[in-house]
């Protein structure tokens, strides 16, 4: 049988079901207080091309392995060219080479406040412009529902006959 990737190993230790809520809730706090260094680093200098293994990484930022496979993990869907998250060993070259929008309304969606709200964002992003970009992802999971035509209303295909004896006849 093949060995499992580090990322499965992460994900089995990070949603261990044998685990209580109380040691669950202590390791995703330990991590996530990890997670905000990390960012506080990356995000003090945004043009630099982080790159190395993975083993190269987690030492550049003072963490084991499998702490830095949960932080690519969280980070792949906002670098400019993702990881091979699934595949990769701790020998695997990778990069933290990220989109600022995309990473700043991911951490949006992800309700990450203690990570969108950093120090570090106001030297990359104006008040404005986080404000837009927050908005941006808030409505991009609003579903908008079409007002409803009335039956005695006109048709809206543009015919002037009512609703209701026109493309409303058969809905």
């Amino acid at each position: 049988m093949s060995e499992k990737s580090l990322l499965d190993q992460w994900r089995d230790m990070a949603y261990d079901r044998n685990l209580s809520k109380n040691e669950l809730e202590t390791f995703w706090s330990r991590y996530f207080t990890i997670e905000k260094k990390i960012y506080e680093q990356l995000l003090e200098n945004p043009e630099e091309e982080v790159r190395g293994t993975v083993k190269e990484l987690a030492e550049k930022y003072g963490q084991d392995v499998m702490t830095m496979v949960g932080f690519l993990d969280g980070i792949n869907d906002s670098l400019k060219v993702p990881n091979p998250i699934e595949t990769m060993d701790e020998n695997t070259d990778v990069t933290l080479v990220f989109d600022k929008e995309m990473l700043y309304k991911n951490m949006v969606d992800a309700k990450a406040d203690w990570l969108y709200e950093l120090p570090q964002w106001d030297k990359i992003f104006d008040a404005d412009t986080k404000k837009k970009l927050y908005r941006e992802q808030k409505q991009s999971g609003t579903v908008r529902k079409a007002k409803k035509i009335g039956r005695n209303e006109p048709c809206p295909c543009g015919s002037g006959k009512k609703y209701k004896y026109c493309c409303g006849k058969n809905a």
